[in-house]
């Protein structure tokens, strides 16, 4: 089967989109507004995107009605230029999902979730202190796509935080200790770490050698 994305309505594109690329990443991102009021929401459309300069990108969709079409999150990155991609590792899915309910504005969604934040270093938005990976960012460039006030966030991460004990003098990181989750398709479903598999990286010489050698073999054979 196939499809002109052109010809989808939205909600079946959408819908192809989020069970097809999987598994993505989770990106509860913690912002504040002019006034320090701080604020936190889950984002899947997240990813980093490259290492130098280190950038990450954040798709933010905002709501169809007036008077407020952003999001909280988009509004507080235009207002103060800042935000923390806090991971999501599989203690942190509940409280996550509480962050995600639509709360009105006089409710606390990271108090209502049971979680402690910490003060940033380059930024004026906190971290979540149960999060095993904290990035804080800087707004680098925001794009507005399309309809119901979708934003493409770019941000340069200016401090990394990781839970102690995950990674070593070298740099390795444990995964296992990391226990990060991925959100699959829309049913709610998540995926841990747990599974995985070894596929090395190919050379071209190591290509080279294998198809000289099939041909060999080949010629032996005939």
């Amino acid at each position: 089967m196939d499809w002109a994305a052109g010809d989808l309505p939205e909600r079946d594109l959408y819908k192809l989109l989020v069970n097809t690329v999987l598994p993505r990443p989770i990106a509860l991102v913690t912002t504040v507004d002019a006034q320090g009021r701080a604020n936190a929401a889950p984002f899947s459309f997240f990813n980093v995107f490259s290492h130098a300069p280190p950038l990450v990108v954040l798709g933010i969709e905002g709501r169809d009605k007036a008077p407020s079409p952003l999001k909280d999150t988009m509004r507080n990155i235009r207002e103060t230029g800042g935000f923390v991609v806090n991971l999501v590792d599989r203690a942190l899915v509940e409280a996550m999902q509480v962050c995600a309910i639509d709360f009105p504005g006089d409710i606390d969604e990271i108090e209502a979730a049971g979680l402690e934040t910490a003060a940033s270093v380059s930024i004026a938005g906190p971290r979540l202190a149960a999060s095993p990976v904290q990035l804080e960012c800087r707004e680098t460039v925001s794009l507005s796509l399309g309809t119901r006030h979708r934003n493409l966030v770019v941000g340069e991460i200016q401090h990394i935080h990781i839970r102690d004990g995950i990674v070593d003098e070298r740099l390795h990181v444990d995964i296992d200790k990391l226990d990060l989750v991925g959100r699959l398709h829309g049913a709610d479903w998540y995926v841990t770490l747990r599974d995985r598999f070894q596929a090395p990286r190919q050379t071209l010489d190591g290509w080279r050698g294998r198809e000289r050698a099939a041909d060999a073999a080949e010629g032996e054979a005939s």
